[in-house]
């Protein structure tokens, strides 16, 4: 298999999109993208499946993002604020951002502080279930100071005060459009959520959800000559092989994202004479397997189920859920489905290598201790070779998306966990739908209606303060907030919390190491709540006629769309 793996600097990018762009706006005509997960919102607010962040980041940006290099740079904001150029006050309890002088959004309205205001109000509105909330961990109040002056204040000392208003994960929504969907009535606002007006280089001109988007070059772009395509067809859902397919055989598309493909499938896609090449990066990417705390059984009422009111009858208890991580061969998972592009991780966060714990325990398979510890939690074989425990079974419900590569390792857990007496009844949903944000569908991740899940998420930039914020007790997804929520386990746990709060005031690096490296052993070897599995690779496909494009492990992968262009 071919791997180009490209680590450019924005620089870097940009001079050499300056060398060989073509002499325009628009001159490149058509650039076609291939997700086989399906987009279902472009309202990155309302959820966290990374399809929706990529699909909606071409059309709405945020106040700085982070390059290849995990370094960040302004992308609407003039300048990124630091304590030298006093945008951050001494006492680290405010941070002053100054916009673009110019900017306007599609329309061709002017962009103000009072959209970055109303932003923060929007996702910060305790009825409105936002799915980024993290990124306001701390904030006390946003201000406009003038119409391009915005500032942050913080409760307390925030020495990385960068979680609001940076990457593709919170980015920057025009007041004007989403006045009246706040709160309660987010989801209900289908025009915005579906075409947000923005300030990037594309404007959704036809969007069909877990289908099709087309976009259009915005007329009003701060930069006249870009993007250099004209158009952009944004293709949605299929299977990985399919996308690979598109873009290294047939020539179909030009980019095809997160192909999750065994080195096999790749290597047979990518030999001589292949029209795409495989780019891939290392950033935070984990694949990981969620325990859910609470009950999932269909027998509970709506609204009750995977809620903190009902504990989970298997899974609450520690020793089972390590009993079940002790069972993983973590390297043979890695050699079947991921080849170069994984290795074996017990960390849920692998990088950067400072924050990285000594969490290795896991590398090695126990099927005896496995045993041992079941047998410990009372949990005897029956005559099937299935446990049992007070008359009750156990079985559970192990869920993923639908991929060859996810399906596999779902079958090697299936039989190491029959091994050691544990029945799971597997289930794979279509990725556009479990990676959606419905709040009506029973089969989404969020809610999470079984009792294992699996699937990758990672951190934007390389500070993981917003990723662990993720796992406080009021950031558990349940009815009153549209089912949306980053704790997808329903963890809760007050010392966490309090690391947490720790962290956000803490500015001595080590300081910081050392608490990060705490909370990633809570989650994962202290309480088996998350079970990493493989630390990833960033594994996409893109044309040998696309110039520009430098796959960014630290933001969104269509982060420097504008600079993209046809080689010639």
């Amino acid at each position: 298999m071919k791997l180009k793996t490209i680590l450019m600097g924005a620089a870097a990018v940009l001079a050499a999109s300056q060398a060989f762009a073509a002499s325009g706006r628009g001159a490149d005509g058509q650039l076609n993208l291939i997700y086989w997960q399906a987009p279902s919102i472009l309202n990155p607010y309302l959820s966290s499946g990374t399809k929706d962040l990529e699909a909606s980041s071409i059309t709405i940006e945020p106040l700085a993002r982070f390059n290849p290099k995990g370094e960040m740079v302004p992308e609407i904001a003039a300048e990124i604020p630091t304590l030298k150029n006093g945008g951050i006050s001494k006492d680290l309890k405010t941070i002053t951002w100054h916009l673009k002088p110019g900017l306007k959004w599609s329309d061709g309205s002017a962009v103000t502080s009072a959209d970055v205001v109303f932003t923060g109000q929007y996702c910060m509105d305790p009825q409105g279930g936002c799915a980024q909330l993290s990124h306001f961990q701390g904030v006390d109040k946003i201000e406009a100071v003038d119409p391009l002056t915005v500032k942050i204040s913080f409760k307390a000392p925030q020495p990385d005060p960068y979680g609001p208003f940076v990457s593709y994960e919170s980015p920057i929504l025009q007041k004007k459009q989403f006045a009246n969907c706040m709160g309660a009535k987010a989801p209900t606002c289908t025009s915005a959520n579906f075409g947000p007006i923005g300030t990037g280089p594309f404007v959704v001109t036809s969007f069909k959800p877990n289908d099709v988007i087309e976009y259009k070059a915005n007329p009003n772009y701060r930069d006249p000559n870009k993007p250099a395509f004209a158009t952009v067809n944004f293709k949605g859902g299929g299977d990985a092989a399919a996308a690979a397919r598109a873009v290294f055989q047939t020539g179909e598309y030009d980019y095809g994202w997160n192909l999750q493909l065994s080195p096999d499938v790749l290597k047979g896609m990518t030999g001589p004479g292949a029209k795409g090449h495989v780019v891939t990066a290392f950033g935070s990417l984990v694949e990981r397997l969620e325990m859910n705390l609470t009950d999932a059984s269909p027998s509970l009422p709506e609204g009750q189920r995977s809620t903190a009111a009902h504990p989970n009858p298997i899974l609450s208890d520690k020793r089972v859920r390590e009993a079940l991580s002790m069972a993983i061969d973590r390297s043979l998972i890695v050699q079947v489905g991921y080849g170069s592009a994984g290795k074996p991780t017990c960390n849920l966060v692998p990088a950067p290598e400072a924050y990285a714990s000594d969490n290795t325990a896991c590398l090695k398979q126990d099927i005896p201790g496995a045993k041992k510890l079941l047998d410990e939690a009372g949990w005897k074989v029956g005559p099937d070779g299935i446990r049992e425990k007070d008359g009750k079974k156990l079985v559970l419900t192990y869920q993923t998306s639908t991929n060859g590569v996810r399906q596999d390792t779902q079958s090697l857990i299936k039989q190491w966990w029959k091994e050691i007496g544990v029945d799971a009844q597997l289930k794979n949903v279509n990725g556009s739908v479990f990676f959606g944000g419905d709040p009506g569908s029973p089969d989404t991740f969020q809610k999470f209606y079984t009792d294992v899940e699996e699937y990758a998420n990672n951190f934007s930039g390389t500070d993981p303060q917003t990723y662990m914020s993720m796992y406080t007790c009021d950031k558990a997804p349940r009815p009153a907030t549209q089912w949306q929520g980053e704790n997808i386990n329903r963890y809760c746990n007050k010392h966490y919390d309090e690391l947490v709060a720790e962290l956000g005031k803490t500015a001595v690096p080590a300081k910081r190491e050392a608490l990060v490296k705490e909370m990633n052993d809570m989650l994962t070897k202290d309480s088996y709540t998350i079970i990493p599995i493989v630390w990833r690779g960033n594994n996409s496909g893109v044309a040998n006629s696309i110039g520009g494009e430098a796959i960014n492990p630290w933001d969104s992968e269509l982060w420097n769309i504008q600079d993209w262009y046809r080689k010639k």
